[in-house]
């Protein structure tokens, strides 16, 4: 029986090749859409549960508090003391490692030299997070001073093989270590990463505020393993005494909270997680199986669409004796072999995009094919395709009747199929339509924060580490790059304007309220020229100078630092910052340093000539920016010839804050493009099979004096009356999402006026374009030929 089926189902497929070509161009482009969604989706969903008893990694939070206990922010930075108060005070945390680094710094052999990232850790994080040694023994890999973990890709890099323990690296070009093992790389949906790692002992010798940790400083991670779950509650209030216990100064609590939900549902209120990234995966989602709802909706009309032509066949089967399941079965599998070839289709489809999809998006997804669960979905949606869009054909066409079948009755009577027609291509453009509108306002969306001033003179900044001899020669480094004429302005600073990102608590003026010591300050430290090189703009007093010796105690503060701090005459205020006695010198308006999403928050700016770490660089714009990093380059490198030269542009740093958003906005034009393109197709088939069936109609009609418009006009205007229902479905559910969306911004721009207008027009035309190509097709044919077998 299912040979015969199948054969049926091959016979039919072939004999209307058009409707077939349609279909499973449709369904095939919709799985592939949907399968290429989906494993980004599954991409994003497994961040950071790769590891072995991923459920049992904590991240420590922390909570900031008011002094009524009200919670005001929570933050990934526990305080520097924390760690090793929980592996004292609270037996089951079964291991906790701080992590600390991060730095692109140099690596190197006697041959080879690069710049790799950097991680400092606690012997435990082998503990923590189960990394898969090649080499090495986890047991005892970072218990020296002097030890070194690399990961496989860094081993080869610098070696060119994994086999390389007890073998030596210099580290900055200062300092030796000996290789103690090699771990497996990381997948790329990896929170914490790095190229190589090294004890926390180390990082303590070579960095001396690291051997003191302020519990009032929030500089490093602190990562912990719970062996058993089910006590997180116990654990937890146990944690969230212990800050306060040591640190009496800002009511905080501490809390640990499972790593691997960090990725997705790290937005916090109140100290609870109410989701986050998870939003946008749920989003895609939809936008999958929309994609594929549309491509199944295709097929149904195309099948319904058909019913004629197939009703006698149905009226013969069921005389001779056929059931309405056979009937269901038989049309089922016609489905199911569209839909087979379809998904053959779809997979090569997925192959050949995926490059183009991971370098669009910036991501690394990787099909396993060895894996049973990637098939297991294929399987699944395909299935799912199969009987999503042959079910109601199937069920349809063996529902008619055999006496009004054979007597060219169709019935019409039951199911009404033309009005089911028209019901799911308005359906198919009020999905297009809401898609057109969601890419355009996540567009606008973008470049109003785009386009909001930044504070400071983003286009001509560039900024580049002060590695090796370029930190204790800075001041010739200045000189010589200054006579190059490559630059306008040059100075040091502890970080990047664009990650500024020292929070700290203990900050100290004149008539500060008690209520003081719950506010949390961040903080960058520069040196001379900082506003001539940023271009900041200072609202009073002045940067800091050189013509003042004092100047070296001296302290810049934010717009909104001195609102928080509630001063009236900032300028010449002493304030104690770390037990220094500092003064007030200038008052700079607030700067984007940190989401460009929200306002800025309090900031403290002040003078240190001990940390440097980024060099920041004012471009000459009379030189063409080829010519000044060449100038530039050829400072550094007589300079500081071990390193290599790594000039960023700030605009460029800057535009990664909006990654999240520009992904977005790509997927919705992307796969909006797609949905349109399959609702297209549907839409020209079934005006194709139209025209087909009213052929003789319009022989008639051209013969007694239609006009080709008259005829155009009279097969387009019933399908574009669906594209106007659907607007006016879809352009209040879209208006009302993306309302909805916008509000999770700060700053944000409307939905307007234009933006529906362009939506509807741009719909109305894609779709106008394909009635009225068939239609004028339909129109110019010979009447001669549609009337001459009568």
């Amino acid at each position: 029986m299912f040979r015969l089926n199948l054969k049926i189902a091959l016979r039919n497929l072939w004999r209307n090749k058009t409707s077939s070509v349609i279909n499973i161009i449709g369904l095939a482009v919709g799985l592939s859409a949907c399968l290429l969604l989906l494993l980004y989706v599954n991409y994003e969903m497994n961040f950071d549960r790769h590891f072995k008893g991923a459920d049992k990694i904590y991240q420590v939070m922390t909570n900031f508090q008011d002094a009524a206990g009200k919670i005001t922010s929570t933050g990934g930075s526990p305080g520097n003391g924390i760690a090793m108060a929980i592996k004292a005070k609270v037996p089951e945390v079964d291991a906790i490692t701080r992590m600390g680094g991060g730095d692109e710094s140099l690596i190197a052999n006697q041959q080879r030299v690069f710049k790799r990232t950097d991680l400092f850790a606690d012997p435990d994080i082998l503990k923590v997070f189960n990394y898969e040694f090649i080499v090495g023994n986890p047991g005892s890999a970072l218990d020296a001073p002097n030890a070194i973990v690399l990961t496989e890709n860094t081993a080869k890099l610098l070696f060119g093989t994994t086999d390389v323990l007890n073998k030596t690296v210099r580290y900055k070009n200062a300092w030796d270590l000996k290789v103690t093992g090699v771990i497996k790389d990381f997948p790329a949906n990896t929170s914490i990463r790095f190229d190589y790692l090294m004890p926390w002992t180390f990082f303590e010798h070579i960095n001396d505020y690291v051997k003191h940790p302020g519990w009032g400083d929030f500089s490093f991670l602190a990562m912990a393993r719970v062996d058993d779950p089910t006590k997180i509650d116990l654990i937890n209030s146990k944690v969230k005494k212990l800050f306060n216990e040591n640190y009496t100064a800002q009511r905080t609590e501490n809390f640990l909270f499972p790593f691997s939900d960090t990725h997705l549902h790290g937005e916090f209120l109140n100290g609870k997680s109410i989701g986050g990234e998870i939003e946008r995966i749920y989003l895609f989602i939809a936008l999958a199986f929309g994609i594929l709802l549309v491509a199944c909706i295709n097929f149904m009309n195309m099948a319904t669409a058909k019913s004629e032509r197939r009703a006698k066949e149905v009226g013969i089967k069921k005389t001779i004796g056929a059931t309405r399941g056979s009937l269901v079965t038989q049309f089922l599998t016609e489905a199911m072999v569209l839909t087979v070839v379809a998904v053959l289709i779809a997979i090569a489809m997925v192959e050949l995009s995926l490059p183009m999809f991971n370098n669009l998006l910036g991501i690394d997804i990787v099909i396993g094919y060895t894996n049973t669960g990637y098939w297991f979905g294929i399987i699944t949606v395909a299935l799912l395709t199969g009987l999503l869009s042959g079910a109601y054909p199937a069920l349809f066409l063996s529902s008619f009747n055999p006496i009004q079948t054979l007597k060219k009755k169709t019935a019409r009577a039951k199911l009404v199929p033309i009005n089911l027609r028209q019901v799911l291509v308005v359906g198919q453009f009020c999905f297009a339509i809401i898609l057109i509108i969601a890419t355009l306002v996540i567009y606008r969306q973008m470049q109003y924060i785009k386009n909001k001033p930044v504070g400071y003179n983003i286009n001509l900044l560039a900024e580049m580490p002060q590695d090796g001899e370029l930190s204790g020669k800075f001041e010739l480094f200045k000189e010589q790059v200054l006579k190059t004429g490559a630059v306008t302005a040059v100075n040091e600073s502890s970080q990047s304007m664009t990650r500024v990102g020292n929070w700290f608590y203990g900050f100290q003026w004149p008539g500060m309220e008690e209520k003081g010591k719950e506010i949390v300050f961040n903080r960058l430290q520069t040196q001379y020229d900082f506003v001539k090189t940023s271009g900041v703009e200072m609202l009073a007093g002045r940067d800091f100078s050189r013509d003042f010796a004092s100047d070296t105690a001296a302290i810049l503060l934010s717009s909104t630092a001195v609102k928080v701090m509630k001063l009236k005459n900032p300028i010449g205020t002493m304030v104690n910052l770390f037990g220094n006695q500092l003064k007030v010198i200038g008052v700079f308006k607030d700067f984007i340093w940190d989401s460009p999403y929200r306002s800025g928050r309090q900031m403290v700016i002040n003078f240190s000539k001990r940390e440097g770490g980024n060099i920041n660089m004012q471009l000459n714009p009379a030189n063409s920016l080829s010519k000044n990093i060449e100038l530039i380059s050829g400072v550094v490198k007589n300079i500081n010839p071990d390193y290599p030269v790594e000039i960023r542009f700030v605009n460029d740093l800057y535009a990664k804050k909006m990654q999240s958003e520009r992904i977005l906005g790509m997927l919705a034009n992307l796969f909006g493009g797609i949905a349109i393109l399959i609702s297209c197709m549907g839409l020209y088939g079934l005006v194709a099979y139209s025209a087909e069936q009213r052929t003789k109609e319009f022989g008639v009609r051209r013969v007694l004096g239609a006009s080709v418009g008259n005829i155009m006009e009279l097969l387009s205007l019933s399908f574009l009356k669906m594209v106007f229902f659907a607007a006016c479905i879809g352009v209040p559910l879209a208006y009302y999402l993306m309302n909805k969306w916008l509000t999770n911004f700060e700053f944000r721009t409307t939905v307007s006026l234009s933006i529906v207008l362009a939506a509807i027009a741009g719909t109305a035309a894609v779709a106008f374009l394909t009635v009225g190509f068939q239609a004028y097709k339909a129109a110019k044919a010979n009447p001669v030929e549609a009337l001459k077998y009568e």
